[in-house]
């Protein structure tokens, strides 16, 4: 049986297993949109939720140096993707599917 993998308009891989997960952007019909965020996985200790870490510069005009800062974000991670702590993810934005997660994983590098 061939499963069906959704192009979600995107250049990424699509993950080799399958899921029936109805907010996955391959098997499901969650639509991405907005921005695109590299950063890592942290903890996957939520049902299909992960916390993703993400560090950055910003740059200080008083100082005229960069100052070291990290955001977090809940994730929605689907089944077929796999996904660990330590494991280097691609995110992007979608309609809010809870409370704090209004991002999904969309490859795992």
């Amino acid at each position: 049986m061939e499963t069906k993998i959704r192009d979600i308009g995107i250049d990424v891989n699509p993950p080799a297993s399958t899921c029936n997960d109805p907010n996955c952007p391959f098997h499901g019909t969650l639509a991405v949109r907005g921005r695109m965020i590299d950063g890592k996985v942290v903890s996957v200790k939520m049902d299909k939720t992960a916390v993703v870490e993400r560090k950055y510069l910003k740059y200080q005009n008083k100082y005229e140096r960069y100052e070291k800062r990290t955001s977090r974000y809940s994730v929605h991670a689907p089944t077929c993707l796999e996904l660990k702590a330590g494991d280097e993810v691609k995110i992007m934005e979608c309609r809010p599917i809870s409370k704090t997660v209004s991002f999904v994983a969309i490859e795992k590098r």
